[in-house]
């Protein structure tokens, strides 16, 4: 089949967490023997900041790591889509293109293209700003891929479109694997970017205050830190390390005895069920997780064994010490982990899931793929 894919950015993921299981999807594709064309605008936010903040080198390190993934970049000023789509069977449209070009791409399938056309949102707009996901135009499109059952219902709710699929992140385990360990460098690494300030107060309580009154050796690795945040990581002991490109993740967490999951406010407190895919990425790599608060109310993993759930401060202090202390409990966290994921969260997984709901789009959506899978595996 052909697959062409309108997303914000294959190459960069400079803030840009999409791009991970972008890749990983594109590369299972391939590797099942599909075609994938991925369009790219040429000047994207994300793409505009790792090159300005890491040159051009940035982009040949990519397509040195991933030397079967490449995307067509295109001026979104004079863009037609029409010589893109031509030859398509599927065609995926992510929700950070503008508005305009989500209303042509339908308009081609209103004309004849003979294509399932399919709409991905994996952000938390349908919550936090609901009046820009209503300025999309979906009528043509045969349904909607959503990132967590609770955006799904967004979508019913406010009838933006009445096929939607429950379509979860997944872990990249072409990239994301365990590496071999040796001598831990640090007792914790978090890789997270800072953000809007959607969890300034959670990362405080979460991740600086525990680290600064435990006096562990940690780092931090993302982007768009204010100076305020520098100042209290410097303050904690905490090293500071910038972006991180995705494929250097595995070898980083191979060097810490844990990682923490902080997420950001809207998914812990309007999205239940969405982990985000920072949580499948550090599973997968076979390391001990001790997360933040959020429901895991779609049951993708089994809290207590996979990962350690905490409430508060107090709670994550606590954690932090049994982990560090308990090598045996470190490694039987990681092991459950690591082993959900093979069994449950890939990409190769989600790929499956996709081929279903292209074949069942053109009907109701009434439940989610994955909830097909059986309950134990």
């Amino acid at each position: 089949m052909n697959f062409v894919l309108f997303y914000h950015s294959l190459v960069s993921d400079w803030n840009h967490g999409n791009a991970h299981f972008l890749r990983g999807v594109v590369a299972e594709l391939i590797a099942r023997g599909h075609r994938v064309d991925v369009y790219e605008p040429a000047n994207g936010w994300s793409r505009r900041h790792l090159v300005a903040d890491h040159g051009q080198a940035a982009i040949s390190e990519f397509q040195r790591r991933f030397p079967t993934l490449r995307s067509r970049t295109y001026e979104p000023e004079d863009f037609d889509p029409a010589s893109a789509l031509d030859g398509a069977d599927v065609v995926i449209v992510h929700e950070w293109n503008p508005p305009e070009l989500v209303a042509r791409i339908g308009r081609a399938r209103r004309e004849g293209a003979d294509f399932r056309l399919l709409f991905h949102d994996t952000h938390h707009r349908s919550v936090t700003a609901p009046e820009e996901m209503a300025r999309y135009d979906l009528r043509e499109y045969d349904g909607v891929l959503a990132f967590g059952g609770a955006v799904r219902q967004r979508y019913l709710d406010h009838a933006w479109h009445d096929r939607v699929f429950t379509w979860h992140e997944a872990a990249d385990v072409r990239v994301f694997h365990p590496h071999a360990r040796s001598q831990a460098e640090e007792q914790l690494v978090w890789i997270g970017n800072w953000g809007d300030g959607e969890r300034a107060l959670e990362l405080e309580e979460y991740l600086i205050g525990p680290v600064r009154d435990l006096r562990l050796r940690a780092s931090v690795h993302g982007v768009r830190y204010p100076p305020q945040a520098l100042a209290a990581l410097d303050r904690a002991g905490i090293a500071y390390r910038g972006w991180l490109p995705n494929w250097r993740v595995p070898e980083v967490f191979a060097r810490a005895e844990l990682t923490v999951h902080v997420p950001r406010r809207p998914y812990a407190q309007a999205l239940p069920g969405i982990p985000t895919i920072r949580v499948f990425e550090a599973l997968a790599c076979g390391i001990p997780l001790i997360s933040a608060p959020w429901s895991d109310c779609e049951h993708l993993f089994e809290p207590g064994r996979d990962y350690l759930p905490v409430r508060g401060g107090a709670e994550m202090r606590a954690a932090l010490r049994d982990v560090l202390n308990d090598p045996a409990f470190a490694r039987s966290l990681a092991a459950s982990g690591l082993q959900r994921i093979r069994a449950r969260h890939t990409c190769a997984h989600r790929v499956t899931e996709l081929m279903a709901i292209v074949a069942a789009a053109g009907g109701a959506a009434t439940d989610t793929i994955a909830d097909k899978e059986p309950a134990n595996a």
